[in-house]
């Protein structure tokens, strides 16, 4: 009776599975429809090329020379859109000006290029159906406007739409009028923006910065983007994100090029922060200092500029901090492979349909009672894969994180944005990170841009052994099965309804598994993915990848989102701290604070960076510990604010080999899937040095496991050898302090 009803409890998951699913589905193509501004063709010059993988000096090393341009752009004026040093000009381009509420771009071809830019009526300003040509680089002209803050809020309007709702602040002791002028162009293409305290008596052609505190923040944002589009920056978000900080007087400047969602270029985000703030001081005159302030691909856009071009920053406010980008693919690249694996592959076994046993492989956090749109999904697929869904729910952070991330930068077939390109233009174009810096990765004969992701050797799940949460047997099942990505060439189009046009509910794939090696379960394991070797020495030694060189005081601030399953965990700020201690033999300069939401300790963390830049400018950068407020520490908060531990040994932990100090017993920091295969916290080796099976065995890798009647079974799963974390990675370049 008992099995009945759970057959029919399970039968009618289902079906609301389906039902829900239908809907999903249908009410996604709408949203699919190609849409305004339309990118209908690519420039006739845009020939295949082929180009070598960088073997230049890093970053640190050069000098990036002078600017030829002539500051500062004047309203009316267009910037520069030339490179300097950031790689080639990108087609296809995107044009978000318009969207971003600031006008059509200049028409710089008519030669059906780019997007349409259309007549607008005398009188009404608005566009009529008449093209008058087209945009290829989407350059707009300077403009400057005053915007206010409506009192009592943090929403910034148009200053001319101001009746008595203007709110006051204090400048130097004088109640003034909250009122910011607004400098909006173009720079490298993409869009910038300057905000600055109205000046006594100015006017928009020429600021005078009276009200200015001489500080200057440098915004950057996050996001996972591949290039080929310019963002969209609307003024009034962009001041109220800062609010805080300008109501105090400080400068706030911003492009969309220092913002990841529109490409991780970052010898790009570089140059035009170099770019924007030269407009700045060619205006205001040279600030007392720049402090950096960006989350997530905001955070590492710091560190990068902060290690490749010295002096830009003088100190940097990490939010929810990651080392680098590329070196966040070694392991988030697993996800879709291993999730696969415990949906499909290994759906019998039930020690996996329990969410939390996942950890024990993938390293991040795993939830029951967890669930969101992506159950929805899990739950059709594994449905239409002849699976049914399971009763109860839960959920990892490889997929509530990192799902469709993969398909994003990895898929040379897909992107999420082709309702902006025709279909011609999309056909044309490959839609990978590793196409977006072709220019330093380099391409193959195939067409296709070199790649640095490897997983030749890895042994999945490898601790998880040797702690005795998994058996030789579901350890051999899970390396045997578990696979890699085909290159690129093979890669198909994604079986995601929800994001991809005409492709079909029933054929649905949201692990992307048709783009897998995939094993047959009985005689022949799945092929592993091989990296291109000058790809990876390339990713080194074009400062794309952190080495843990800085010199400047940081701040490294974020929420605990372990318990949301957030992709922002802990653990990426002992990478970083790692790299730094290996790098300068400390790090006394870099500051931890957690806390949880919602407490957010911006202002307080600014003051403290500000305090710590001027005293320091009297200490060697060997130094800066001994210049450090004094209060200022590594710190663990509540959601109140109130502090739960500090000291320099709060966040000592298995990062560092020492015993958990006070703040990870306050908040649980978890792994990920390669350090649960044995590699270091570093966290940077794209590949391994590989040792035979035999003298894994033998050097103790396995612990205590006796593996040797399993040696066969070993070297079919792994002809090549398996990882050795002893040995320096491949390609990887040690900076040299």
């Amino acid at each position: 009776m008992r099995k009945w009803v759970l057959f029919a409890i399970s039968a009618c998951v289902g079906l609301i599975v389906l039902a829900v699913g239908v809907g999903y589905y249908y009410s996604s193509l709408y949203s699919l429809e190609k849409s305004s501004p339309l990118v209908v063709s690519l420039p006739s010059f845009l020939l295949p090329s082929q180009y070598r993988p960088y073997e230049g000096p890093h970053p640190m090393y050069l000098d990036r020379g002078l600017d030829p341009f002539v500051y500062p752009i004047r309203i009316g004026q267009v910037g520069p859109h030339q490179p300097l040093f950031s790689g080639p000009l990108q087609y296809p381009f995107l044009c978000e000006v318009e969207q971003s509420g600031l006008g059509q771009p200049l028409v710089d071809n008519h030669e059906r290029v780019g997007v349409a830019v259309y007549q607008t009526h005398p009188q009404m300003k608005e566009k009529t159906h008449v093209i008058t040509g087209y945009s290829q680089d989407c350059l707009l002209p300077t403009k400057a406007f005053y915007y206010y803050n409506k009192v009592g809020t943090d929403l910034f309007f148009p200053l001319e739409k101001a009746t008595d709702d203007i709110a006051k602040i204090k400048i130097n002791g004088k109640e003034i009028d909250f009122v910011v002028r607004v400098e909006v162009g173009t720079i490298n293409r993409f869009i910038y923006s300057l905000a600055v305290i109205r000046g006594m008596d100015e006017d928009l052609a020429k600021p005078n910065g009276l009200h200015w505190n001489s500080k200057l923040i440098y915004q950057f944002r996050g996001g996972v983007g591949i290039g080929k589009r310019q963002g969209k920056l609307k003024p009034s978000s962009f001041l109220g994100r800062r609010k805080d900080l300008l109501e105090q007087g400080y400068a706030i400047a911003y492009s969309t090029a220092n913002k990841t969602s529109n490409h991780y270029n970052l010898w790009l985000a570089e140059e035009v922060m170099m770019r924007v703030k030269k407009q700045f001081v060619a205006l205001y005159g040279e600030p007392s200092y720049t402090i950096g302030i960006g989350g997530s691909g905001g955070a590492i856009q710091q560190l990068i500029i902060g290690q490749n071009h010295p002096g830009l920053l003088d100190g940097a406010l990490l939010l929810y901090a990651y080392p680098d980008m590329i070196t966040q693919t070694i392991y988030a690249f697993d996800c879709e492979l291993l999730e696969y694996y415990f949906d499909v592959m290994s759906h019998d076994n039930s020690q996996w349909q329990t969410w939390s046993n996942r950890t024990w492989v993938q390293g991040l956090n795993a939830k029951e009672d967890f669930s969101n749109e992506f159950s929805v999904y899990y739950n059709l697929a594994r449905l239409v894969n002849g699976i049914w869904p399971p009763i109860a729910g839960g959920m990892t952070e490889c997929i509530n994180g990192w799902r469709g991330l993969t398909q994003l930068t990895n898929n040379p077939r897909f992107t999420h944005l082709a309702k902006y390109y025709d279909d011609a233009v999309i056909k044309q174009t490959h839609w990978t990170h590793w196409d977006d810096l072709k220019h330093i990765y380099g391409t193959g004969a195939n067409g296709y841009a070199n790649q640095t992701w490897d997983n030749v050797g890895v042994q999945y799940g490898l601790n998880a052994l040797k702690q005795g949460y998994i058996t030789i047997e579901d350890f051999l099942d899970l390396n045997f099965k578990v696979g890699g990505w085909k290159p690129p060439e093979l890669f198909e189009q994604e079986k995601y309804w929800k994001i991809v046009p005409g492709s079909s509910l029933f054929d649905f794939s949201p692990w992307s598994h048709h783009n897998m090696f995939l094993s047959d379960g009985l005689t022949k394991p799945a092929a592993r993915t091989q990296a291109d070797s000058h790809a990876i020495k390339a990713a080194y030694q074009s400062g794309q990848v952190f080495l843990g060189k800085l010199e400047i005081p940081t701040i490294d601030l974020r929420h605990y989102l372990e318990e949301e399953l957030d992709m922002h965990h802990v653990s990426a700020s002992f990478s970083i701290r790692t790299r730094i201690m290996e790098y300068h033999g400390h790090a006394d300069h870099h500051v931890m604070w957690v806390t949880k939401k919602p407490h957010e300790p911006i202002v307080e963390a600014v003051d403290y960076l500000g305090q710590w830049i001027i005293s320091s400018r009297q200490a060697p950068t060997n130094q800066l510990a001994l210049v450090k407020p004094e209060a200022l520490k590594d710190t663990c908060f509540d959601e109140k604010g109130q502090v739960l531990a500090a000291g320099s040994t709060v966040w000592d932990g298995q990062w560092n080999g020492r015993a958990d100090g006070a703040c990870l017993k306050h908040y649980k920091v978890y792994q990920n899937s390669r350090l649960v295969a044995g590699d270091g916290w570093r966290g940077d080796m794209f590949k391994c040095q590989l040792q035979s099976v035999r003298n894994a065995i033998k050097s103790g890798v396995y612990g205590k496991v006796d593996v040797e009647p399993y040696l066969e079974q070993l070297e079919l799963i792994f002809p090549q050898g398996v990882c050795d974390y002893s040995q320096e990675a491949v390609g990887r370049l040690r900076a040299k302090n």
